[in-house]
């Protein structure tokens, strides 16, 4: 079997000696990209191909760590107020032209507004951003990003803020041409018209077939990448991903069938891949909807009787660890807040939620129904049954489950059109619980997965964006954790763990907490 498998990937991993021959990358990317606009990008199908095709200041490197891109150094002020990048020397778009410090103002002035981007939240740290992504401003000059020279941006912000270089390397947060973008508008984001800086640039993008990308030979990094081309595969039925892994169609999976991982534990050991990540997976209520908006009691129960050791042990089987915290424990130096009730044996939990559920008006669970929204792929599927399985055999309340498309759910997910649960999950922008308490902050708007508003919850968080002591930040909000875990807006699940098919045959291959494995650091073992 592995021969027959070593012979496809021969063909699949052009080999150099082949005179001539194009060298191409087949990787498998789940979901259908939403949009190949990064400042409205929210999913990783998106973020896959970004870390490609687009550069920030910072980037991330083969091992996921921050590393210096189209910015090559920076100082910071004293005060810790003031940022200052530097552009690379010769810093090019795929297209040849320069990148100026004007594209960088333009591009966080962008990522700043509302009416362009989704991911306002994250420059949230520069001044005035807060203000101009909530309508408080509308004048986007007031954003504290300037450009000194045609090569120098000074970012001023609003506090001190530890985490602001790593958070730069975040693939959404990077840096579009100013002069394209504004004569284009959506259409610079097609194949054709898209210019970037990333070590690849848009070649093809066929609907539910594939992004074609093909190397940018104005990165300065153009002579060290392998691949000529590269392919992301959007492969929502993971059987089918998984069978064209196995025939030599893809040198790597974007993910693996639950069911499959102990079959491939025991025939492709070499080509599985498990690694835990800087992220959590969990079901959100939507709390603008009764009863669950004026019920924390009822939250409480449905989370205290699902089973997270069930969930990670026999159904999603890749390494994750069962969690009871927003905040994963793969975070540094904080230690994630967990509910009252976190040690208590499962016949205890479920005696108390059978309670607090007829606290709420519903004993027995009658009267009360429970819709889990997830989108298409079998391991949200699996996990959503048995979660359902779970509410109703220990507090007799049925469900419904409905599955949506890609593109739809992310819709609905984000309007808060769902009448209970909706799946979640969130990969951390950068190494700190900020990166995961601030999805529940009542501003978040839309982003905010389950619609929570607490003001208490809001003080604290924004007590400790002023905080500079580094341990009493850290204090500061783990009580914010606690207050929410307490309300139960979302229910966590597991700390994510991502599972892969790689070819043993590709190289540089490093499994890290963000999931990043950019295309210009892989290559053929052979070619090492």
């Amino acid at each position: 079997m592995m021969k027959r498998l070593f012979a496809a990937l021969f063909f699949c991993l052009l080999l150099p000696g082949l005179a001539g021959a194009e060298t191409v990358l087949r990787r498998g990317n789940g979901a259908e990209p939403e949009t190949l606009d990064p400042h409205q990008a929210t999913g990783l199908p998106e973020a896959m191909i970004f870390y490609d095709i687009y550069e920030g200041l910072l980037s991330r490197g083969p091992d996921g760590k921050p590393q210096p891109a189209i910015a090559d150094r920076w100082e910071i002020s004293p005060d810790g107020l003031q940022v200052t990048f530097h552009l690379r020397d010769g810093a090019k778009w795929s297209d040849g032209s320069p990148i100026t410090a004007g594209d960088v103002v333009f591009s966080f002035r962008r990522l700043a507004n509302p009416a362009t981007s989704r991911n306002n939240n994250f420059v949230w740290p520069i001044k005035n951003a807060r203000a101009l992504s909530t309508g408080t401003l509308t004048d986007m000059t007031a954003l504290g990003v300037a450009a000194l020279d045609a090569q120098t941006v000074r970012f001023t912000l609003e506090e001190p803020t530890p985490y602001f270089i790593s958070l730069l390397s975040y693939p959404m947060l990077v840096i579009l041409p100013e002069s394209r973008v504004t004569a284009l508008g959506r259409d610079f984001f097609k194949p054709g018209n898209l210019v970037s800086a990333g070590g690849y640039r848009l070649v093809e993008q066929v609907p539910q077939g594939h992004v074609k990308l093909e190397r940018n030979p104005f990165h300065r990094d153009a002579a060290k990448a392998f691949f000529d081309t590269v392919y992301f595969y959007p492969t929502e039925n993971q059987e089918t991903e998984l069978k064209r892994f196995r025939a030599g169609e893809l040198d790597a999976s974007y993910t693996l069938p639950p069911a499959q991982i102990p079959w491939a534990k025991a025939n492709l050991p070499d080509a599985l891949r498990l690694s835990p990540q800087l992220g959590t997976y969990f079901l959100a209520f939507n709390t603008e909807k009764e009863p669950w908006k004026s019920k924390p009691d009822l939250r409480r129960a449905l989370s205290m009787v699902i089973d997270r050791e069930v969930l990670t042990e026999r159904i999603s089987q890749g390494g994750e660890m069962p969690s009871l915290s927003f905040v994963p424990p793969t975070v540094t130096g904080y230690q994630p807040a967990r509910p009252a009730w976190a040690d208590w044996p499962m016949e205890r939990r479920v005696a108390e939620a059978q309670a607090l559920l007829a606290k709420a008006g519903y004993p027995g669970g009658q009267g009360l129904t429970l819709d889990i929204l997830f989108n298409t792929a079998d391991n949200h599927r699996r996990i959503a049954v048995a979660v359902a399985g779970m509410v109703q055999q220990r507090l007799g309340v049925k469900s419904s489950l409905t599955n949506q498309e890609w593109k739809v759910f992310l819709d609905t997910r984000r309007t808060h059109n769902f009448p209970g649960l909706a799946r979640h999950g969130i990969i951390g922008a950068y190494d700190d619980p900020y990166a995961f308490l601030q999805f529940l902050r009542t501003e978040m708007g839309p982003e905010n997965p389950a619609a929570y508003s607490n003001p208490a919850y809001d003080r604290l968080m924004a007590a400790s964006v002023l905080e500079r002591d580094p341990a009493k930040r850290l204090e500061i909000l783990h009580q914010a954790e606690v207050l929410a875990a307490a309300d139960a807006p979302i229910i966590p699940l597991f700390t994510y763990a991502r599972v892969r098919l790689v070819s043993p045959r590709l190289a540089g291959w490093q499994p890290n907490p963000v999931d990043c494995n950019p295309s210009r650091f892989l290559s053929p073992v052979a070619a090492r």
